[in-house]
């Protein structure tokens, strides 16, 4: 698939610029910060971490982390979805736009513009952005996220191999190098590697929590 039609008029770069930030702007609601204010805290003062949805559950519980990975995912699925395709613009273009709305989500959920740049790690809200690219892509992520947790019992391996999975699973089936997705994973697994560098530094100082593994296995 190739890229943009280079012909985009300046209207038309325009209107996909105002959906991209749309999308970062719609990626910065963090459902953790969201609820923790409902509930009178702020989550990224608690324990250690982003404020994500594995910080939720080990603070607040299994209900309010059910309630912050919906709301990443339903906001994704909005940026990925929705916002491309307001208004007229090029069918061959519509992949690109929802790659980029995608990203600006995802970027936006790490780096909330309305929580001093301080929110998730970007797997919930990538998540929601597979959903709508691609449900195969998808159910490979969370195949391998299961996988890795049963081995392993770490959240953030888990989730790193789970983003790393994507771009692996575009190559072996066909995608070309300059396919939207095949970018967009890649990209997607770059980031979501960098934001769980904490998680790698407490690995190495075996300081990591385990507690997602008992929670899989029920065993103590």
């Amino acid at each position: 698939m190739s890229g943009p039609d280079p012909r985009c008029s300046n209207s038309d770069m325009f209107a996909i610029a105002v959906k991209v930030f749309a999308a970062s702007l719609l990626g910065s609601r963090n459902g953790s910060l969201i609820l923790g204010r409902l509930i009178g805290v702020d989550i990224r003062q608690e324990g250690r971490g982003n404020a994500g949805g594995p910080k939720a559950l080990r603070t607040h519980g299994k209900f309010v982390a059910l309630g912050v990975v919906l709301i990443e995912v339903l906001k994704a699925v909005a940026a990925a979805a929705w916002l491309p395709r307001l208004g007229a613009g090029s069918a061959d273009a519509l992949p690109w736009v929802q790659v980029a709305c995608g990203a600006a989500a995802v970027i936006g959920h790490c780096y909330p513009i309305y929580f001093g740049f301080r929110g998730g790690k970007g797997m919930a809200t990538l998540i929601g952005v597979y959903a709508v690219l691609s449900p195969g892509v998808l159910l490979v992520v969370v195949l391998t996220w299961l996988a890795s947790m049963m081995l392993f019992g770490y959240v953030g391996i888990a989730t790193m191999a789970g983003a790393a999975a994507a771009p692996v699973y575009t190559v072996l089936t066909g995608q070309g190098m300059n396919s939207p997705i095949l970018l967009f994973s890649l990209a997607m697994a770059l980031l979501i590697i960098y934001t769980h560098r904490s998680n790698l530094a407490r690995l190495r100082s075996g300081t990591e929590h385990r507690m997602f593994r008992a929670l899989l296995t029920r065993r103590h």
